[in-house]
């Protein structure tokens, strides 16, 4: 299909998809309906209830990958054995609606053992179709419906099948017809597919993938790719993979994982044992600058991703072995800190004004967005095992991941 041809059909279906949308309030890829943590369907009680009830649970399989939601499915991507595994189910009963597998072969660094072999990467939802990204970098393509595959992409394999150490992380996301995501190992290439033919559009083949998933903005006057490599932090151009600019990142480790963060014209990152640190880009003429607006070597997040609500910055800081933290997102000065011991790993989402943190202990937090303290105001137990993947919140209705099983818990 023409470049251009491709793009206005693009924009149209946009805009048909974009009422669905809001009126079906899905949850439709990594971090939800805005890719920015923000739970936009919310229906929050007047009275928040002691439990939560268990509307139904299923055996699914093993990884890290988040359930998506859209038109009143459910979509993952696990592991049964040496299959991945991919299917839907009914949002309402949780009866599995259509599968499909294919074997895997994966050997998991020792480092890593206790995380499993995968997958990781979180699939998206778009115009009727499902595309999964597995451990191997077997990048597929599914009709949400009936479950049939279309296309598939070994996108290791221009790579000698080259991937990242602890095994393939990045979440894809669509923009305007592309699907967009990072290929290959310590060389790699951040890579824009074509939806429906899954050809490729562009590359940026400056440095391979971590495990950070990319988000889209507009900076500058220009729609942009920002994500995170192994040892930079890039935007491209959406439409063409055209560098813009680039900051030298490189933790320790070379263990990128946090998804970037925006903040009005501002982006946020933060590493393993790294200041959290914002930036503002900026386009002078056909000039690019990324200048630092601010950095707090007090506060560093590693694998959470923090929220923004208004000017405050909500995460997971990995000092004192983990403290739930608010930040003035304008400064980076702290605004309050929970106590030590919450562990490496937590998931952060918000409301207008409440925030839910899933703790990798199975706990859900429910707590205000204030900048005078952290205030929790329930603790529900939705899981009997580890929890690592991120939860799904629908109006009153709660997807949770554990080990192996999905279950869905509402707000009575």
């Amino acid at each position: 299909m023409r470049r251009a041809s491709r793009k206005l059909v693009a924009f149209v279906l946009s805009v048909v998809a974009l009422p669905q949308i809001v009126l079906s309030q899905d949850w439709p890829q990594w971090r939800g309906p805005r890719r920015d943590g923000a739970v936009v369907s919310f229906a929050e009680p007047k009275l928040w209830p002691e439990q939560l009830k268990l509307k139904w649970k299923v055996k699914v399989g093993i990884g890290h990958s988040s359930p998506v939601v859209a038109g009143q499915r459910v979509y993952l991507h696990t592991r049964e054995g040496e299959d991945e595994v991919v299917q839907a189910l009914d949002l309402a009963t949780g009866r599995q609606l259509w599968r499909d597998s294919y074997p895997v072969a994966y050997t998991v660094q020792r480092a890593a053992m206790a995380h499993g072999k995968g997958p990781k990467a979180t699939p998206v939802v778009a115009g009727g179709k499902l595309y999964t990204f597995g451990m191997s970098g077997l990048l597929s393509c599914y009709d949400t419906r009936s479950g049939k595959r279309r296309w598939r992409k070994a996108t290791a394999a221009q790579f000698n099948n080259a991937l990242p150490e602890y095994g393939v992380a990045v979440s894809p996301i669509v923009d305007r017809g592309l699907l967009i995501t990072h290929v290959g190992g310590a060389s790699g290439a951040l890579t824009a597919f074509d939806t429906e033919t899954g050809e490729e559009e562009w590359s940026w083949k400056g440095d391979g993938p971590s495990y950070a998933s990319p988000i889209v903005a507009d900076l500058g006057g220009v729609r942009q790719v920002i994500t995170v490599s192994r040892q930079l932090i890039i935007g491209v151009a959406a439409d063409s993979g055209a560098l813009l600019w680039q900051i030298p990142y490189s933790p320790r480790n070379g263990t990128n994982i946090g998804t970037p963060v925006l903040y009005k014209q501002t982006l946020v990152f933060s590493g393993r044992e790294r200041a959290i640190t914002a930036f503002s880009v900026t386009r002078r003429g056909k000039e690019w600058t990324a200048e630092q607006a601010w950095t707090n070597p007090d506060v560093s997040m590693w694998m959470s991703t923090p929220v923004v609500s208004g000017d405050f910055l909500f995460g997971l800081s990995q000092k004192n072995r983990g403290q739930f933290v608010c930040l003035d997102a304008r400064t980076g000065k702290v605004l309050w800190l929970s106590e030590g011991r919450a562990g490496d790993y937590a998931v952060i989402l918000k409301s207008d004004n409440k925030l839910f943190i899933q703790t990798t202990e199975g706990n859900l937090i429910v707590a205000d967005i204030t900048d005078k303290g952290y205030e929790p105001l329930r603790r529900y137990q939705v899981a009997d095992s580890e929890t690592w993947a991120h939860p799904a919140i629908i109006k009153n209705q709660i997807l949770v991941k554990d080990v192996e099983h999905l279950a869905l818990w509402n707000l009575p």
